[in-house]
């Protein structure tokens, strides 16, 4: 359904020169070398010839961020100190600027896209996208959260959204998500795919209490039972276990690379829709730039076991996309000294290692 090329590392050794040519000692500016890299490789895979790529000066094109709402009938068995229909308040929140995203999106230059993949209570507005799967998922502890054939019109859905969205001439995207319980099916994703004890998993979420965590705990390791056939082929585990937010935003991240896109993976449940897209598809990971470690229980052990790291450590927990938003400055700053900054030669400074 998705094909996405192997990054072709033809030019590495130009990019590389190109960075330690600049005027600074070898390495100094860190993860900002190995995100030009990453950033300048992706961008210029369209380009053939040594003399045409040596020209090239990549940029950050209308960088779209996408907020996927859905709701998860897990919410309704103890998991979340919110109920569901907070949800659609939240995507009115979104529609009407007031929220966090909102806030970050407009201050830093990105484009703000808003999805309903299926929240409980529909919110009619020009600006939202509607994408729904049905209103809430199954409670995954009880039944299958959707259907196969759910999960496949979720990626159908996401691979049109991001068309669109790249025909406008964006090539730098960032996904965020909405719905209350999903931190309780993103722990089951990461313990089902990882093979790892719930309590390894499972965090507070929003905030919740520790006999809430407990109760998650419990909800997950009932989920992975029931549904411990399903856990080794990746589609069949996003029915299981999935949201339609998640389900949604690990058909954008397939599509996004598909077509050369750079991603910008935020938090916890955004890792774990990353983590099925690798399953799905492998060379999908060299398109992911991961934007923060969040403040939830077993991010860091996520992105461990994925061998990345993030670029950002502020203890967030809000989810939205925030994380990812806020990296944009660095991966802008991270492009702009490959381009701008003098080298050795250029400046007559004296080289240093």
């Amino acid at each position: 359904m998705f094909h996405i090329a192997s990054l072709n590392d033809q030019f590495n050794d130009f990019i590389a020169n190109k960075i330690n040519q600049k005027t600074k000692p070898l390495g100094a500016l860190g993860q900002l070398e190995l995100i030009a890299t990453q950033l300048v490789t992706i961008f210029s895979q369209h380009i053939n010839s040594v003399n045409e790529f040596t020209a090239f000066a990549p940029q950050i094109n209308q960088p779209t961020l996408i907020v996927f709402a859905g709701d998860h009938g897990v919410a309704a068995q103890g998991v979340s100190i919110a109920p569901s229909e907070v949800t659609s308040q939240m995507v009115t929140n979104f529609v009407h600027g007031g929220a966090a995203i909102n806030v970050f999106c407009q201050q830093l230059g990105w484009q703000l896209e808003v999805v309903d993949c299926g929240i409980l209570i529909p919110v009619e507005h020009k600006s939202v996208h509607s994408f729904r799967l049905g209103n809430i998922t199954n409670a995954i502890n009880t039944d299958m959260a959707m259907t196969v054939e759910q999960v496949q019109q979720g990626f159908n859905n996401a691979k049109q959204l991001i068309k669109s969205i790249n025909n406008k001439g964006c090539n730098t995207v960032a996904f965020g998500e909405m719905g209350i319980g999903n931190t309780t099916s993103a722990a089951a994703i990461m313990a089902g795919l990882l093979n790892l004890p719930a309590n390894q998993c499972v965090g507070k979420g929003t905030g919740v209490t520790n006999d809430i965590v407990a109760r998650k705990v419990t909800v997950v390791e009932q989920a992975l039972e029931l549904h411990k056939e399903k856990l080794n082929q990746p589609i069949d585990l996003l029915a299981a276990l999935g949201g339609f937010e998640i389900v949604h935003i690990t058909g954008a991240m397939l599509a996004a690379a598909e077509l050369g896109m750079a991603v910008i993976v935020d938090g916890f449940i955004c890792t774990s829709a990353a983590m099925v897209a690798i399953k799905i598809n492998p060379a999908v990971k060299s398109y992911l730039i991961f934007a923060h470690c969040s403040n939830e229980h077993g991010h860091q052990l996520m992105l461990n076991k994925l061998n990345v790291s993030a670029l950002l450590q502020l203890d967030l927990r809000l989810g939205e996309g925030t994380g990812a938003a806020l990296s944009l400055p660095l991966l802008q700053a991270s492009l702009g000294f490959y381009n701008q900054m003098a080298s050795f030669t250029d400046a007559g400074v004296e080289q240093v290692v």
